[in-house]
Order: structure tokens, then sequence, then C-alpha cells
């Protein structure tokens, strides 16, 4: 994914997160076997998204597609929600600790699940709080 589609991606985690509440992850990841190596899964949790998972995918799409340019879309095949304490968010955030920074990761194994490739902006086993 391009550098700067990863930048505005970071830039929204980090106003969403004023606005709504923490994430605990927020990230890009192209899994070992992706059929497409182009299209990323941004894969998020947070307390708010727990409450409403409907609306809250809703808000984060709608706010992608405001920040984003067309292709920049295209390059994110979906938008995973992981609920508190799955296996692989939990090895994620044993891996991997970062808030609004930047942590990149290649070739990795969570809980059995291989991936490529990984731009992290966000990891932290910590429950943030929600905000309305």
């Amino acid at each position: 994914m391009k550098k700067e589609t990863q930048e505005k991606l970071a830039l929204l985690e980090r106003e969403v997160s004023k606005e709504k509440g923490e994430f605990s992850l927020f990230g890009l990841f192209l899994q070992e076997d992706a059929h497409d190596k182009d299209k990323w899964d941004l894969l998020v949790s947070a307390p708010w998204l727990e409450v409403d998972k409907k609306e809250g995918l809703a808000y984060l799409a709608n706010e992608i597609r405001k920040r984003l340019e067309p292709d920049e879309v295209l390059s994110i095949s979906r938008i995973v929600v992981l609920e508190k304490g799955t296996p692989f968010l939990k090895a994620i955030h044993k891996t991997v600790k970062v808030k609004h920074g930047k942590v990149e990761v290649k070739d990795s194994n969570f809980s059995g699940v291989q991936i490529a490739q990984a731009c992290i902006s966000t990891s932290s086993a910590v429950n943030p709080t929600i905000s309305k």
C-alpha cells in the first residue's frame, strides 16, 4: 500500500480515537494467501465498535471514503472488527505495542494466520475508554 495512503489512515485513526474512543488495534494487514496483493484488510478493535458493530463499521467506512481518493479506497478489501479476547488479537497485542505510531511487520504468524505484511498504527491491550 502506498505510503501516502498509510499516512492518511494513521491520521484517521488518531482523529477517530479522539472523537469515539481509543482503538486497541488499528492496522492494515496483507494475508500470505491473499489473491490480490494490492488489497489490504483494515483490522480494527475498540470498545465503541463492540457496542454497535454495524453503526461503527458504517461510521468508519464513511470516514475512510471522506479522506481517501477512490483508488486508495479500492486498496482496502474489507474492514474487519476483532472482538476483545480473540486469539488473533491477543497474539498481535503480545507481539506489537504501539499507540498512534507505525510498526511494520513482515512474514509473521499470529495465532495460526500467516501475514505477509502489516502496517499497524495502534496495538494496545489496554482497555480504552468509550467516548460519545
